[in-house]
């Protein structure tokens, strides 16, 4: 079985290059743009379109072989069931724009399918003359002072820019350009917030969480009487795939065998099934996994957020964030493993109520997405790795009370939605998840400022993927919509800066909003618009 990892292109790349190979394209003369931008995820592809847009030349480079990012891989929704849909503007609101004309309806469409989304973007780059670099990551950044000269990529080759911007969920050209940053949970000391640092579930759950020898099973990561509520912590949310589902006989092709398939893994969800079976308590598939429907009978995965054990990895991201990427395909790995894995339990294991394997049993992979990964998305879903430390770090206050910004570049609404990070023991019986976050979403404007470093260390970088926000106000700007208002202004802010040959943090603020509002980003609250989420939106009957 041949599934593509995020970096095994790039990896391989690497490794086959002979001396020579590397050599010549090392000696070939670099070369140059106006705007250099790493990532073609859909923060990236708004940049990149953007500053094309304004008559910058552009470079595209994407690490591995599709671009598109989450919203290509198994994330079908916009997200914006949690939001208010008045703040998606701009590139953002033309995308859903696209994909409503693909389906006929000419509104914009916030549920979809990757194979169309992928599409869409593709049309979308190709209308503007650019064709993406894949298959290649930075490797070095070359400076003088705090302006960024050049970036090496894995395959030797040198490019130059006026202005680069790191659109990834990674930060990892910004890392390399020795750009502060932090990831995991800051301590709720740190800037004050409410909802911040560690955080113990309510629900205690039953399961013997030890084997035989006292040593904690896997997937528990430590005791809670090792940890404080509120301390910082290096662990981000947890990481997961997005697989495409269905159950209709004519459309899903088989899960695969995992190759790696460790059955010990699950034992604490076998102690679970156990347990609740001892007491008599029915269990169904739903209280693992959940399947959203979506369209052309297409069902879109995810970590269930109230289960004790779903599709995300707990504590299997930790260490992702700051890893080279031979550890990150390690890790990307061991995700793969851990997915096949389960979904193999669930099907065959018999500690597995009869029911639910019977359930588990009707569904399979769709068969007509993914198809160069043997219909598995190729992505890891990376909810938040690094985040810049820029010119304003972004907190909870900024997204529920101090909302108004003067340097405003965009706006987002969606909830403060962390996933769980890890699950600990409480008692050789007994268990709890932490990490959660859920609060209520308000519209709240994105300044520019949370998009430039410290000018001291980097003059012509924008970061609107990693950005500059503390791990609980990124809970509400870590949506493929809003990374895409964070890239539309970016890539205008970039053009305007190579354009002048200013550092990013001297761009005319006054200027760039009046683009941004010519090209339909929302920037400012509009009268009489709620600013507040409280009725959501579910998804519509397909």
């Amino acid at each position: 079985m041949k599934l593509r990892r995020r970096f095994l292109l790039a990896t391989l790349l690497t490794a086959l290059a002979t001396p020579l190979s590397l050599s010549a394209q090392a000696n070939k003369a670099p070369e140059s743009y106006d705007v250099v931008i790493y990532g073609g995820v859909p923060c990236g592809i708004a940049a990149a379109i953007t500053a094309k847009r304004e008559g910058a030349s552009v470079l595209l480079i994407e690490p591995t072989k599709h671009i598109g990012g989450l919203s290509t891989s198994g994330i079908n929704t916009a997200e914006s069931e949690h939001m208010l849909k008045w703040t998606i503007g701009g590139f953002a609101d033309e995308f859903y724009k696209r994909l409503g004309k693909h389906y006929g309806t000419n509104n914009p469409e916030y549920f979809f399918e990757s194979s169309v989304a992928e599409q869409v973007y593709q049309d979308m780059l190709k209308e503007v003359g650019l064709t993406p670099r894949y298959g290649v990551v930075v490797e070095k950044v070359q400076k003088d002072g705090a302006k960024i000269t050049s970036i090496t990529l894995s395959d030797g080759v040198e490019v130059k820019g006026k202005v680069f911007i790191d659109a990834g969920y990674e930060g990892d050209l910004m890392a390399r350009a020795g750009v502060d940053y932090a990831f995991g949970r800051d301590s709720k000391a740190e800037y004050n917030e409410e909802a911040a640092g560690i955080r113990f579930d309510k629900t205690v759950r039953q399961a013997k969480t030890v084997d035989e020898n006292g040593k904690l099973l896997p997937g528990i990561s430590g005791w809670v009487k090792d940890y404080k509520e509120g301390d910082a912590h290096p662990g981000t949310m947890n990481y997961n795939f997005r697989p495409t589902f269905a159950n209709d006989p004519a459309l899903r092709v088989p899960i695969p065998e995992p190759k790696n398939y460790d059955r010990s893994r699950y034992k604490l969800l076998e102690n679970w099934l156990r347990e609740k079976a001892s007491r008599n308590e029915v269990v169904k598939r739903t209280d693992i996994l959940d399947f959203y429907k979506r369209r052309n009978g297409k069902f879109e995965g995810n970590n269930k957020q109230a289960a004790i054990f779903s599709l995300g990895h707990f504590g299997g991201q930790i260490g992702y964030p700051d890893a080279d990427y031979t550890k990150r395909e390690t890790i990307y790995q061991d995700h793969l493993d851990y997915t096949l894995g389960l979904l193999k339990f669930l099907r065959s294991d018999e500690s597995v109520p009869k029911e639910v394997r019977e359930d588990m049993a009707t569904w399979g992979f769709h068969k007509d997405e993914f198809a160069d990964t043997n219909n598995f998305p190729p992505q890891l879903y990376v909810r938040e790795a690094r985040r810049m430390k820029g010119a304003y770090v972004v907190k909870q206050q900024d997204v529920q009370t101090d909302r108004r910004k003067d340097d405003s570049i965009g706006m987002s609404s969606h909830f403060i939605d962390s996933h769980h990070v890890q699950r600990l023991a409480v008692s050789p019986t007994e268990f709890l998840n932490e990490g959660r976050i859920w609060r209520m979403g308000y519209a709240y404007q994105i300044p520019y400022r949370s998009l430039t470093p410290k000018a001291e260390q980097a003059s012509n970088l924008l970061v609107p993927g990693a950005a500059s926000f503390t791990h609980v106000a990124f809970c509400t700007y870590r949506l493929e919509s809003v990374w895409m208002i964070g890239g539309h202004a970016a890539g205008v802010a970039a053009a305007m800066a190579a354009k002048s040959d200013v550092p990013v943090q001297k761009v005319s603020l006054p200027e760039l909003q009046k683009k941004l509002e010519s090209q339909g980003q929302v920037v400012q609250f509009i009268p009489g618009k709620p600013e507040k989420c409280e009725h959501l939106n579910g998804p519509p009957e397909f």
